[in-house]
């Protein structure tokens, strides 16, 4: 039996934060629109990556955690009961401006009068340490790469791998809670604010994290997926023993457009360039918002691209409904749509 194709206004490829706002602009302008995301959850970077960890730069928010964020924005669409296809990525992409096919990995395909891409970084996936026997740790939990639920480390024993921001964060946050916090780095300096470095200075000092420097990782040590001990080394051959029980190695994303990059559009290191004005990318019809999208005077913030999401939005409204001039109301104005 042959499935009908989902018919929509705007198909929207992502399901982050700047997605999900994308959507609210959309059906704000009577668009409708499908979110498509090749994660089993909507949320991107914040749900996968960081949802306890907090955002200090949302507007109205001193501080908000990245699945707060997602759960408030969620209930701001939930009104227009926006579709989403999870758990597949959009794999082709064909048509012209005002009359796109897109077809996933599932087979699922979606008629679209133009098409929003707020892939984020695109696919991505944690840079893994070359150590032998990684996949059962990986499997077991012993390596995370992710902290998705900080009460998971209770008095554990962890080693924090990296240099950056990501692995000061969580080494000065776990030390609030593990038993032990080793930060394990190459060189004997860290990359982060000064602020960022005096914190974890008074946490060495009070005992609650060993800086061990300039060690890198050497093997992992343990049975059945339990990890026992990390085994760490410098460059001219001394090893050293850390007992632990879990490994963080934060050593950035590997990032990857995917099926993106072969869609006749103009891109240019996983990312792609876009009308400052409008969003719209080389190909007409085409938008795109968020860590994806680049122009100049880019900042890639959240808040920046709830902005893009509504230029998006609104420089799509013509094409879908061409004899209906778009008279702009604030919110506060029109109120929220019904029947979107």
């Amino acid at each position: 039996m042959t499935v009908s194709p989902i018919q929509t206004d705007v198909a929207i490829i992502g399901a982050g934060p700047t997605a999900l706002f994308a959507a609210f602009e959309c059906n704000m302008l009577k668009l409708r629109c499908v979110l498509i995301d090749a994660l089993d959850s909507i949320g991107g970077q914040c749900t996968a990556l960081y949802p306890e960890k907090p955002i200090y730069d949302i507007p109205a928010h001193p501080a908000i955690e990245g699945a707060d964020l997602i759960a408030k924005l969620e209930a701001q669409i939930a009104p227009f009961d926006v579709p989403r296809l999870l758990g597949q990525r959009v794999e082709k992409l064909a048509g012209r401006r005002g009359d796109f096919t897109l077809v996933t990995s599932t087979g699922e395909t979606i008629q679209a009068r133009a098409v929003i891409i707020a892939a984020g970084a695109g696919a991505f996936g944690p840079n893994r340490p070359p150590l032998s026997g990684l996949d059962a740790y990986e499997k077991s939990g012993a390596v995370q790469y992710y902290v998705r639920k900080r009460a998971d480390f209770t008095g554990k024993r962890i080693v924090v791998a990296g240099g950056g921001d990501s692995a000061l964060d969580w080494a000065l946050s776990l030390s609030e809670i593990a038993e032990t916090v080793y930060l394990l780095h190459r060189r004997p300096r860290f990359r982060g604010a000064p602020e960022t470095l005096a914190r974890i200075d008074a946490q060495v000092a009070a005992g609650r994290i060993e800086k061990v420097v300039p060690y890198q990782l050497h093997a992992l040590h343990g049975e059945g997926g339990n990890l026992h001990a990390v085994e760490v080394a410098t460059l001219e051959g001394e090893t050293r023993r850390l007992e632990a029980d879990t490994l963080l190695p934060f050593y950035g994303l590997s990032t990857d457009l995917g099926p993106i990059a072969t869609w006749n559009l103009d891109s240019h290191r996983n990312v792609i360039p876009v009308t400052p004005s409008t969003m719209e990318t080389s190909l007409s019809g085409t938008f795109a918002i968020g860590d994806v999208a680049t122009y100049p005077g880019k900042l890639k913030l959240i808040l920046q691209g709830f902005s893009e999401g509504a230029m998006a939005a609104h420089a799509i409204h013509p094409i879908v409904h061409p004899d209906t001039a778009l008279h702009f109301e604030y919110s506060t104005s029109k109120g929220v749509p019904t029947g979107a």
